[in-house]
This record gives C-alpha cells, sequence and structure tokens, in this order.
C-alpha cells in the first residue's frame, strides 16, 4: 500500500535537508490515502495497555451501569450501541455501527461563555473505574503535543512553514474516543452492510490512532487498489488526515476514507479496544472560506444514529 512508516526521530533532530525529504514522503502519502504510520514518537506503550484495561472494566458492565453515562454523538460520556453510524456522513445508509465507545471533548475553557457551552465543558469521568482519569488525562496531553509535531510536519509537507496550522491550534477543540468492538459472542453476526464502523472520512485535522491487530481490523480505501488491511506496526501510531485538512491543502490531499470490518464470525470471541485521538483547530477558524466548528458541528450530528 502507499501508506509510508515516517520516523519523527530524524524529522526532530534533522536539518532542512532532512526534514524536506520527509515531508515530500509524507505529502506523496496524503495525496493518495490520507494515511501514515508513526514512529519514534517516544510515548511509551504501557499507560496506552493501561487505558485498555481501565476501560474494559467499564464496558464489561452492566448496560444499566453504563446506561448512566449515556450521552449522543458530540458528548461527554458512553455512546452505547447503536448510537452512531459513520457511514451517514457520506450519504450512506443501514445499520449503525457495531461499538461502544467512551468519549472525552476539548474541556479547557476559553472565557468566552457561548463557545465554552458548546465545544468545552467539564469531561463525565466513570466512577466505577477511578484509576481511568489520571491515565486519560497524561494520555490527552501527549496526544495534543504529538498532534501540534504532526501538524508542524504537514505545513512542511505542503510547503507553507512549519506554523502554518499551528497557528490555528492556540485553544483547539479534540475528540478522544475509546472505541470498543465486541464479538459475534456478544453481538451476534453482523446484519448485511453492518461494520464496526462503517465506511467515512474522519471530520478535523490530523486523528492520531493506536490500535490493535485483528481480524475484524482497520481497512484503507483508494480509488487504485479499492479497500485494503491496513498495515499494522505495534510500535507506530496510524495518522490519517481529514476532511478540514483536506480542504486546508486546496485538495492537494485526501482525507484519508476508512472502515472499520465487522466482528469475524470464525473468531467469536475478538475483542478490540482502540485508542482514537481527534485533533481539530481554534473555534471559529476559517479553512478556506468555511467556519471550521460549524463544519464539525453538522458533521457529528449526520452520524447521530438514534
Amino acid at each position: 500500500m502507499s501508506i509510508p512508516t515516517i520516523d519523527l526521530g530524524p524529522w526532530i533532530a534533522g536539518g532542512p535537508e532532512a526534514r524536506g525529504t520527509i515531508g515530500r514522503t509524507v505529502d506523496e502519502a496524503l495525496r493518495t490515502a490520507g494515511f501514515l504510520l508513526v514512529t519514534g514518537h517516544g510515548i511509551d506503550p504501557g499507560p496506552r495497555a493501561e487505558i485498555r484495561a481501565a476501560a474494559r472494566k467499564f464496558f464489561h458492565l452492566p448496560a444499566d451501569a453504563k446506561q448512566a453515562y449515556a450521552v449522543k454523538v458530540g458528548g461527554r460520556g458512553w455512546l452505547g450501541p447503536g448510537a452512531e453510524a459513520n457511514a451517514y456522513a457520506e450519504g450512506g445508509e443501514g445499520p449503525p455501527d457495531l461499538k461502544e465507545s467512551y468519549s472525552f471533548v476539548s474541556d479547557e475553557p476559553t472565557g468566552d461563555p457561548i463557545v465554552d457551552e458548546e465545544w468545552f465543558r467539564p469531561n463525565v469521568w466513570p466512577g466505577e473505574v477511578p484509576g481511568l482519569r489520571p491515565l486519560v488525562e497524561t494520555y490527552l496531553g501527549q496526544m495534543r503535543e504529538l498532534s501540534d509535531r504532526l501538524l508542524e510536519l504537514l505545513g512542511v509537507a505542503l510547503g507553507a512553514g512549519e506554523d502554518y496550522f499551528t497557528a490555528h491550534t492556540k485553544h483547539p477543540t479534540w475528540g478522544f474516543n475509546i472505541n470498543w468492538y465486541p464479538g459475534t459472542d456478544r453481538v451476534g453476526p453482523a446484519a448485511p452492510g453492518q461494520f464496526r464502523i462503517g465506511p467515512h472520512t474522519d471530520f478535523g485535522t490530523v486523528t492520531v490512532l493506536d490500535r490493535e491487530a485483528g481480524s475484524g481490523g482497520l481497512q484503507v480505501f483508494t480509488d487504485e487498489r479499492g479497500w485494503e488491511d491496513a498495515p499494522y506496526n505495534p510500535d507506530a501510531f496510524t495518522i490519517n488526515i481529514g476532511d478540514l485538512m483536506a480542504r486546508w491543502s486546496d485538495d492537494r490531499w485526501r482525507s484519508g476514507r476508512h472502515r472499520v470490518l465487522p466482528p469475524p464470525e470464525h473468531t467469536p470471541n475478538e475483542e478490540l479496544i482502540s485508542l482514537v485521538y481527534f485533533y481539530d483547530c481554534d473555534p471559529g477558524t476559517d479553512v478556506r472560506g468555511i467556519d471550521s466548528h460549524v463544519y464539525l458541528r453538522g458533521q457529528l450530528n449526520a452520524i447521530t444514529a438514534d
């Protein structure tokens, strides 16, 4: 596949020539698939495993316990079965996604009460798993730092300069989903046209995904090759750009289209958890003539299934 692995070590330590070479590789990848693998990020895998272990305790709670945290798409809390259908953002139809999520959203107030009420309200932490909060808060700090570093890389790849995008991430919005993909032993066989996550593109600037390998895993779409299994490297984050970034590049780059396969019947106990960080930009940012957050809100509403 046309999805390269980028080592951030040489990018961080390198001079203009090394950075230019890396930038050209990134530019080519984003013009074809919209995806990268990134190593050399310096983020320890241990705490990510701890987040998964704590989140699994929550997802295995009885439904009535989880219901106390139920929210709609874009909210802070639990998205239960049937809450979300990502294919709807592309105008698709069919059953909702076969997953559950616990969602966290940007929560540091700006001081503007109107903006804060929509985009920066406090997160909700499940009392049944008190160990989750410190793990996630540390991870979110790492994700923001990494996302800004990726935006610096993308600014160079576009030939616009390191701060071209980060000039608009002084107080950005972001979302973080812990996605739980149960096996067929829990949800049964998928309905026709049903996926763990239906075909879609993400909405923001960059998405940073820490995934687990599995039979019912991530697939990426390209015009040349159609749907293919995404490459997996346990040491790498999977990075894709979203709709705002594609527009920001004047559509030189493509928003990475992807889906997550339904749970495999031949491995009915397969249970995967993905950690997905969606990075946006400052509220009110003009991205080639559209208000970034009017667009984001519309897309979040579009994938709400119930």
